[in-house]
């Protein structure tokens, strides 16, 4: 507490009902009551002798008046040491000067609820501000770079100081096997987008009705970018959301990396990065290369494995609905470098729902590729209501994906040159019609050689083929089948080796 002194009159104390002697000290303490401005006077006497060290500590004389303060606690007790018989000597002998700020500043400050929270929010409000500011400069100036950002060449170990999330030296497949534990839904999808703001295209190794496939980089590790036209969103979605599917990741079917839409300023990009694989698609490698007898069925084996995969229904929490891929053929397999393959393409694919046994979205029993396309979907007596039947349908095309391969198998130096089914039979670009009449109504299949049967491996396959085109569907084997047949020729292929 501080107050201003008070002049001295010697005969102050008196009016107090105290006495104080002519050579006594008038002794003053002022205190403020709580919450007041009043002030509470208490005057007592007494004698120089009686405290001497404060008179000396003020190094004032007894013959002049003075006043020596000394707080103690929250109380200033003012001392004041009058001259002899004269009143108010200090107005000429000492200049107090009234202090200007105000009184209460000694009783501490305290902020009200509301001056609390405008202190945080201030603050805070500006911050945002500052971060909204930040984020829409760095998106404005990405949309200018547009598509050149990730057409450019050069060090692939560049990063995106935008997208710090992965850390340097992580690989894709560390990160895919650590994430989803090997049979997840996928990539988070701030992990996803991360990686796709880091691609670096680098040249377009395939066309088709959706778009284009381009060979890109991420941190030294080619990717396959599949980048849809703004028109075919609705396959993007689809295919993405299929990828994603609880479970679904399996070696034989195309590893799924990440999905993101890109506006280059001008249109939308959509873009579906996959596992590359360097030898491309079953059609491009059976049309440059011949296979022996055991990487034929080595091969046959891991299109069988992926499709039984995808046509089976895991129960449980994080079960596993059954997908049927309705576009199955060569073209839409990718060949691996140990001469396996990979399940791609599964924008068209439907899956199973097993709580009311109907299939979760609108379909078009006319869909996929004509040349594959199964009997019942030809004539349109598919039961499309029934998830079963487009599971036999995906076997009819696979029989001819092994047509397609056996004719590629050498033995003993003889092979045929790489064929489309039905190429003898119906245009390179058939009609709905065509087919049909070819299928449908001939009943024609591709035809078998004669040599095929001199060949266990070749026989077989012959065999398994007949049995997946039979024209009534129900006589149709599973996929899961024939992958046992073709595993249990294997065995016993590597036995007697």
């Amino acid at each position: 507490m501080e107050v201003w002194p008070l002049k001295c009159k010697c005969d102050m104390c008196k009016t107090t009902n105290y006495t104080c002697e002519t050579d006594g000290f008038c002794f003053t303490s002022v205190q403020k009551k709580k919450n007041s401005e009043e002030l509470i006077y208490n005057y007592r006497c007494f004698r120089p002798e009686a405290f001497p060290e404060l008179i000396d500590l003020s190094s004032r004389h007894e013959e002049y008046c003075n006043e020596t303060k000394e707080n103690i606690g929250d109380v200033l007790f003012s001392i004041t040491a009058c001259c002899r018989n004269d009143d108010f000597c200090n107005d000429e002998q000492i200049s107090f000067p009234r202090p200007t700020r105000d009184p209460q500043a000694s009783e501490g400050s305290y902020l009200t609820s509301l001056e609390i929270a405008m202190c945080i929010m201030v603050p805070t409000l500006i911050v945002c501000l500052i971060v909204i500011i930040y984020y829409y400069l760095k998106t404005a100036n990405h949309k200018k770079r547009g598509l050149h950002h990730h057409l450019r060449h050069g060090d692939d170990s560049i990063e995106d100081p935008d997208h710090p999330i992965l850390s340097k030296g992580v690989s894709l497949k560390y990160m895919i096997e650590m994430t989803t534990s090997g049979s997840g839904s996928g990539l988070p999808l701030l992990v996803q987008r991360s990686i796709a703001r880091q691609i670096q295209l680098i040249d377009i190794i395939g066309q088709g009705r959706f778009g284009e496939v381009w060979r890109g980089r991420w941190r030294g590790e080619n990717v396959a970018v599949k980048i849809f036209s703004s028109r075919e969103e609705r396959s993007w979605f689809r295919e993405a959301e299929i990828y994603q599917t609880v479970m679904l990741r399996h070696e034989n079917i195309l590893g799924f990396i990440a999905a993101d839409n890109k506006d280059n300023g001008t249109w939308t990009q959509l873009w579906l990065i996959t596992d590359y694989h360097e030898h491309g698609s079953l059609f491009d490698f059976l049309g440059r290369n011949t296979l022996d007898s055991k990487n034929m069925i080595r091969m046959a084996l891991s299109i069988a494995t992926g499709l039984a995969h995808l046509h089976m229904d895991i129960m449980g929490t994080q079960g596993k609905p059954a997908i049927a891929h309705r576009d199955l053929k060569s073209k839409n397999i990718l060949v691996k470098s140990n001469v396996t393959c990979a399940i791609g393409d599964l924008g068209l694919a439907v899956r199973h729902d097993v709580t009311n046994d109907t299939v979760d979205i609108p379909l078009n029993n006319r869909v996929g590729t004509k040349r594959y396309m199964a009997p019942e979907v030809l004539d349109e007596t598919m039961n499309i209501d029934q998830f079963d039947s487009f599971k036999r349908a995906d076997v009819y095309a696979l029989g001819l994906i092994f047509w397609e391969i056996a004719r590629r198998c050498n033995v003993g130096g003889i092979f045929d040159d790489y064929q489309l089914p039905f190429y003898d039979a119906v245009p390179p670009d058939p009609t709905i019609e065509e087919m049909r009449r070819v299928v449908c109504f001939d009943r024609q299949r591709p035809n078998i050689q004669n040599r095929w049967q001199s060949c266990p491996a070749l026989h077989v396959m012959s065999k398994l083929m007949k049995e997946c085109w039979y024209h009534n569907a129900t006589a149709r084997l599973t996929a899961l089948r024939i992958k046992k047949t073709l595993s249990n020729f294997k065995t016993a292929d590597e036995l007697q080796m």
